[in-house]
Order: C-alpha cells, then sequence, then structure tokens
C-alpha cells in the first residue's frame, strides 16, 4: 500500500470534520474533479466548496463523525470504506461511504464518493427548512 497517498486521504477526509473549508481544499489540486454520487461531477475549489459547505461547512453543520474502517492504495490511486454520522435538526443518518481516489503530485485530483441517497434523504430534506 502506498502509505503516503493513504495518508493524505485519511487526513483529508478527517478534515470535514473541522469546519475549515481552506484546510479541506489544501489536499485538492486546484483542478480537481469531485464526484459526489449520485449527484454531477464538479471542477475546482469553488465547486467543491459549493457542495461541500452546505453539508459540511454550514450553519448546523451536520457531519459529526467519521469511521475510516478500511483503507486500500495502489500507486496513486486510494480507496476507503468509511461510516460518517450526520445530525441536523434532529434528524440522524448513518451513511456508508465508499470513496475513491486519485492523487497528483501529493495532492488528490480526484475525488468520488459513492452512497445511498435514500438513507440520507431525512437528513438532505432540513437543508430546505
Amino acid at each position: 500500500m502506498n502509505a503516503d497517498a493513504a495518508d493524505l486521504v485519511t487526513r483529508f477526509c478527517r478534515s470535514l470534520l473541522d469546519a475549515d473549508m481552506a484546510k479541506t481544499c489544501s489536499f485538492l489540486t486546484p483542478d480537481v474533479v469531485y464526484h459526489n454520487m449520485p449527484w454531477a461531477p464538479v471542477t475546482g475549489h469553488a465547486a467543491v466548496r459549493q457542495v461541500l459547505d452546505p453539508l459540511v461547512h454550514g450553519p448546523g453543520c451536520a457531519l459529526r463523525v467519521m469511521d475510516i474502517e478500511h483503507t486500500v492504495a495502489d500507486g496513486n490511486v486510494v480507496m476507503n470504506a468509511r461510516v460518517e454520522t450526520w445530525e441536523r435538526k434532529g434528524v440522524r443518518a448513518v451513511l456508508p461511504v465508499a470513496g475513491l481516489f486519485i492523487v497528483r503530485d501529493g495532492l488528490i485530483a480526484r475525488w468520488v464518493d459513492y452512497w445511498d441517497l435514500a438513507t440520507i434523504a431525512p437528513l438532505l430534506a432540513t437543508l430546505t427548512d
């Protein structure tokens, strides 16, 4: 396993709990492609922030816990299985996530997360309240 790439991805994932978008984006290439399934992919820091701010770093931040259960790496490709616990306005969701990351020049250049929309739909509804 590529320990450097795996460590980078683990630190990046944990940064999502810090509510510091500048820190989170510091792990990403300026032209990062982020595909948060099942939504359309976005490119660049500003687009990543637009997706994440309401979910992770916005008012009433909902991401509470992230347990990374498994990480595998082969060269510049890292995959992890994690369980994220989200809570907002009394709604709690425990969301299994499979992540795929491609590292380029010490930064994450591609990030794809796979998860089930139905699991977190009740929590997403609180964003429009």
